[in-house]
């Protein structure tokens, strides 16, 4: 199987160790950045360049699309599967899991639980949605924020209000979530490839931070997840329609609340937290849904000879 995987940087920690995983199970691998492709769009013929190179041959494609790059990659993965290339993650699932708002309505809907969200574009919409998240602290967020960037927490209504006009004057989409003070700054991370979580970990805030993210400097510690937490990252992965994900859940009073969903999870702080092999189940999981493609691929095939041979033959009956 020949693999090509989208990363802005292949010497990245998670792109490296899907680099060696999939040589390490003798896959061929191509590394190429998201930004470096040429979008042909034709009727009837979509295609792709890669600088002034025809595509190179790929059997899967591992979408690895960073948050500073989304409108691009995303372009690029729909080309991909435009062009009948399999990908694991599709260009709407990362969507829909990108934009914060969007993930939480869908979530809602299949009855999972999430914090109290709500989305407001103006001044006087302040007062009544603090009072829908239960008052201050209440936490901030962009919609398109990533990695804790564009999360903040706000002790006052008068703090919540300059936040609030200061976004909106940028242009920015922003939603308002209650604070959830039984998790005592610390959530679940899960990592979920196919239908199973391969690797989770408890995230602890560094003291005088309320955000758990490794990169905001967290501390991550082992853990085994309750069934609760395992059942309920993987629907939330379901509902996205992703193939691999990280989800990122909060201890509430009665279960877990999913707080984000990552198409694109970094790899190093879980891998070394867990012990776990996440690159090599990752590349385990590809093999699997590619063989699945290739074989739904050659029934559709099967059935469309048999129906036009049905159709030969009630030709022929015809008096």
């Amino acid at each position: 199987m020949h693999l090509l995987i989208l990363s802005r940087n292949a010497n990245l920690y998670s792109t490296s160790r899907l680099v060696l995983a999939a040589r390490a199970r003798g896959h061929e691998v191509t590394v190429a950045d998201p930004l470096d492709f040429r979008i042909v769009v034709s009727r009837a013929h979509p295609s792709m360049f890669l600088g002034d190179r025809p595509l190179p041959h790929a059997d899967l494609v591992i979408p690895r699309i960073g948050a500073s790059i989304t409108n691009y990659g995303l372009a690029v993965v729909r080309q991909f599967d435009m062009m009948g290339i399999p990908v694991l993650n599709t260009a709407v699932a990362i969507a829909r899991s990108r934009d914060k708002l969007r993930a939480l309505q869908l979530l809602t809907k299949k009855d999972i639980d999430v914090p109290r969200t709500v989305c407001a574009r103006s001044p006087e919409s302040v007062d009544l949605a603090l009072n829908l998240v239960g008052g201050t602290p209440a936490i901030v967020k962009l919609q398109q924020g990533t990695q804790g960037i564009g999360t903040m927490i706000a002790d006052t209504p008068q703090a919540v209000s300059s936040l609030l006009e200061t976004l909106w004057a940028m242009g920015q989409d922003i939603v308002l979530q209650e604070y959830i003070a039984e998790s005592k700054g610390c959530d679940y991370r899960a990592i979920v490839v196919g239908r199973r979580v391969v690797a989770a970990m408890r995230r602890q805030a560094k003291k005088g931070e309320f955000r758990s993210n490794i990169h905001r400097g967290g501390l991550g510690h082992r853990v085994t997840l309750g069934s609760k937490y395992v059942r309920a990252a993987i629907a939330a992965t379901r509902v996205m329609g992703l193939e691999v994900a990280g989800v990122d859940m909060l201890q509430g009073a009665e279960g877990p609340k999913i707080l984000e969903i990552n198409s694109s999870p970094g790899l190093e702080g879980i891998e070394r937290t867990s012990g776990a092999d996440v690159a090599g189940a990752i590349i385990a999981h590809a093999e699997r849904f590619l063989m699945r493609r290739l074989s739904r691929r050659k029934q559709k095939l099967h059935d469309v000879v048999i129906e036009d041979e049905r159709r030969i033959r009630r030709v022929r009956t015809i008096p």
